[in-house]
């Protein structure tokens, strides 16, 4: 069954392969390049995940994992964050705002996709 998938990540590579791999795999997918239109684009488009970058331009993909958790129509919706800058103690502060799940970058497609299903619960 086809899930409806945010996809938040700034760099146009990335934006590009995580969608490419997602249609790939049956999604109906929606990127966001810019971190101050995701609440309003998730709640237009009501996704059954989001992908989160966390390097953000202007705006920390924490705060925005926490305001999805704190918002009553998105709250319910898991979150996987992703980001290139993992230090000591962010997935901890990553999984503090809410995400389900995190992955550090670079992502490889098998463990990417194997973390999509377990959250969309496929």
């Amino acid at each position: 069954m086809a899930r409806r998938i945010l996809v938040v990540e700034d760099n146009d590579l990335n934006r590009k392969l995580f969608c490419d791999v997602l249609k790939a795999n049956g999604h109906e997918v929606v990127p966001v390049a810019d971190g101050n239109n995701v609440l309003a684009t998730a709640r237009k488009f009501s996704p059954d995940l989001v992908i989160m970058d966390i390097q953000l331009p202007g705006v920390s993909g924490v705060d925005l994992i926490a305001e999805i958790k704190r918002d009553g129509e998105l709250a319910k919706v898991p979150v996987l964050a992703v980001t290139a800058y993992a230090g000591k103690g962010d997935e901890e502060r990553i999984r503090g705002a809410g995400a389900e799940d995190y992955l550090a970058k670079p992502v490889s497609i098998g463990p990417f996709m194997a973390a999509v299903r377990r959250l969309v619960g496929e």
